[in-house]
């Protein structure tokens, strides 16, 4: 059996990566750098060429991977097929010119050097690719995969995701060339292209009929930790299936994410990923850190910097004039040229492959892999001094920014609906008549069934989750409504709001009284009781069928209405005595129904069981009347308690009339927080 020892030999590693994240991430956040910096100087400081922390540096970087593979299946979820199809030109036109002419320059120039051909056509292809993890993060901080300019280097980069199945095709060709016939290659080439087009067949079938199905079984047996073990396995299969034919893991996870990006699960699927996408992929760039070769780096330190700041601006230079052939602006050529300057994850795959099957020398190849990492270093540090300076360029003109748009499909959605029950149904159905966009949240399946009807965009979620609601789009919406009956939900949800999104408004219905005044304490700006304005519309009807006139028994209702908003509001300040001090759940005071208009008659029973019942209450009261000061008398008693009612209704009439015109304005028994 092992001993604890070996049971918590992964901890130091562990430790380690955390450690460095939480020290040099903020670090350099405060310098103004981006977070991706910070992971690769942490991930050089811990590797073989700083402190030598990590004794397995290849162990960490197999483990990265997946962090890149849940990036690009995040990155799927936010895309739709229609958005794809329309980006062709830009994925087909824009990125094969990017990749062929970077390489065949980058190549040149390393024959210009000396190098021999073949490593200087697998090397000008390495240096061609971009680092997708990178660019997608820097994209991500600044907020502009939506724009044009981001739109444009994502293409470029999925159509690199693509080229690598060829790119793998045909190194083996260069490396037989001069050897022989190229039949067997051919043979080779077919088959591999075979297995990969019946791959991806097989997961869009799946996908398209399985997938849904799947995820709502899961769905419906309420375990949530099952949902987030699900969408893993659909990831990292997807991604494990893509790799055994030959395609690339993160391209198996972007069409994943493809495939699942109108499903109803969207948003849970991605606040679920997104955690371990976060961790992963910052444990990738470190892991590229530590990847850099220190012995080689100060051995031949002057060619090797040299040599990628020249890659750097020869590849932004090129890409900067193919996005202006292709109709960008100057300043979106630029910013959208330095995103993709460093290059590419897959040159620590290409590299070492190429080593094997002799295109490049041991030399060549250790060169070549430091030089790709260290344009990884600097490619972040490179697109921030060019932002600065693009700022400098805009302010000169006056000021002059650049266009955004959001690609979050419920960026339309002017309204966010928690809940789609009886009561969201409803409520949907007026904004529907008047053509609001809406997105509603739900975690009921069979709830999620009977939107579909309703043309709205509704997922399967917890709307309690923080993650859920960013999924979700809420930080683009102009209000939010909860029409949840869990009181505690909705209490929770107004807290994260107010907290996390202070420029969305929340109207919120309200489970009881007391939920009510929970509700009001919060400062939201909208509060519906749900059984409240349906009984006053019984009540009136009531009154109607009892002969009184429309009229009067519409006074009478707006009579009853005013008085109760009244007692509500003075509840919530705690001028009550019932009002004062309740906490849901703690039971520090109940609120009991009270008349609002006094008695004619005392209560009668007209049973036995009824007078017990009566009887056993007033001598409760009377119980309550007699906890006192025993030096205090009677008549005493009676006569400051007979002061303090008199003075409490004094109090109560007068703030009643003080507020309760402003407590609602409208014929409804809604509480708005400006009205207060």
């Amino acid at each position: 059996m092992a001993s604890p020892a070996e049971h918590a030999s992964f901890l130091p590693p562990v430790l380690t990566f955390l450690s460095a994240a939480v020290i040099g991430v903020p670090i350099f956040r405060l310098l103004g750098q981006s977070a991706v910096l910070g992971y690769l100087v942490a991930g050089v400081l811990i590797g073989p060429s700083g402190l030598s922390l990590i004794a397995e540096p290849e162990t960490a970087a197999s483990v990265a991977e997946i962090g890149v593979v849940l990036l690009l299946f995040i990155v799927g979820l936010e895309l739709h097929l229609s958005q794809l199809v329309s980006m062709r030109r830009d994925i087909f036109g824009l990125g094969t010119a990017q990749l062929v002419v970077c390489a065949i320059v980058l190549g040149g120039l390393g024959v210009l050097f000396g190098a021999a051909p073949s490593a200087s056509g697998i090397i000008g292809i390495t240096l061609a690719l971009s680092a997708t993890a990178v660019a997608l993060q820097l994209l991500e901080e600044r907020g502009d995969l939506g724009t044009a300019y981001g739109s444009r280097a994502f293409a470029v980069l999925l159509f690199q995701d693509i080229a690598v199945v060829g790119i793998l095709a045909v190194m083996p060709l260069l490396a037989s060339a001069g050897g022989g016939s190229g039949a067997p290659w051919l043979g080779d080439a077919a088959l591999s292209t075979g297995k990969a087009l019946a791959a991806i067949v097989a997961v869009v079938l799946v996908g398209r009929y399985g997938l849904n199905r799947f995820f709502r079984l899961l769905a419906a047996s309420g375990a949530r930790e099952v949902m987030t073990a699900a969408a893993l396995l659909v990831v990292l299969g997807t991604a494990l299936l893509m790799q055994e034919v030959g395609l690339s893991m993160a391209m198996g996870a972007f069409l994943a994410g493809i495939l699942l990006s109108e499903s109803n699960f969207r948003h849970q699927l991605e606040a679920d990923i997104e955690p371990f996408r976060g961790m992963l992929l910052g444990l990738f760039f470190m892991s590229v850190g530590m990847s850099i070769d220190g012995e080689l780096v100060r051995a031949v330190w002057p060619l090797l910097f040299g040599a990628t700041l020249a890659a750097i601006l020869v590849k932004v230079a090129l890409v900067a004039g193919l996005f202006r052939l292709f109709g960008s602006t100057w300043l979106d050529a630029v910013r959208g040229a330095a995103i993709l300057a460093p290059a590419g994850e897959f040159a620590f795959v290409l590299l070492p492959l190429a080593g094997s099957l002799g295109l490049t020398d041991a030399t060549a190849t250790r060169f070549a892999v430091a030089l790709a990492a260290l344009t990884m270093l600097i490619g972040p540090v490179a697109a921030k001094g060019l932002d600065k300076a693009l700022d400098v360029v805009r302010a000169r003109r006056g000021g002059e920014a650049l266009p955004a748009t959001d690609v979050v499909e419920s960026a339309e959605a002017r309204v966010l609906v928690i809940g789609f029950g009886r009561f969201g149904q409803i409520l949907t159905q007026v904004l529907l008549a008047e053509g609001v966009g809406v997105t509603v949240i739900d975690k009921d399946v069979e709830q999620i069934r009977s939107a579909s009807r309703f043309g709205f965009r509704i997922y399967y979620g917890d709307g309690t989750r923080l993650d859920v609601l960013r999924a979700a789009g809420i930080g683009r919406v102009d209000l939010v409504c909860l029409c949840l009956d869990d009181a505690e939900a909705s209490l929770k949800i107004v807290d994260i709001v107010h907290e996390e999104f202070e420029s969305v408004r929340t109207y919120v219905r309200a489970y009881d009284r007391m939920h009510a005044v929970e509700l009001m304490n919060r400062d939201v700006d909208y509060v519906v009781r749900e059984t409240a304005e349906s009984a006053l519309a019984f009540g009136r009807a009531t009154l109607e069928g009892l002969g009184l006139s429309s009229a009067d028994a519409a006074a009478r209702v707006e009579d009853v209405r005013k008085r109760d908003v009244a007692r509500l509001v003075l509840q919530q300040a705690g001028a009550l005595p019932e009002g004062g001090g309740w906490m849901r759940g703690i039971g520090v005071a109940e609120m009991k129904p009270e008349p609002l208009t006094a008695p004619q008659r005392p209560a009668r029973a007209l049973s036995a069981e009824t007078r017990d019942i009566i009887g056993n209450d007033r001598r409760e009261a009377a119980g309550r009347m007699l906890d006192r000061p025993p030096t205090e008398t009677a008549e005493a008693r009676a006569e400051r308690e007979a002061e303090a009612e008199a003075q409490a209704e004094a109090d109560a009439r007068a703030e009643a009339e003080a507020q309760a015109e402003r407590a609602l304005r409208t014929p409804a028994m809604e509480v708005q927080n400006g009205e207060r």
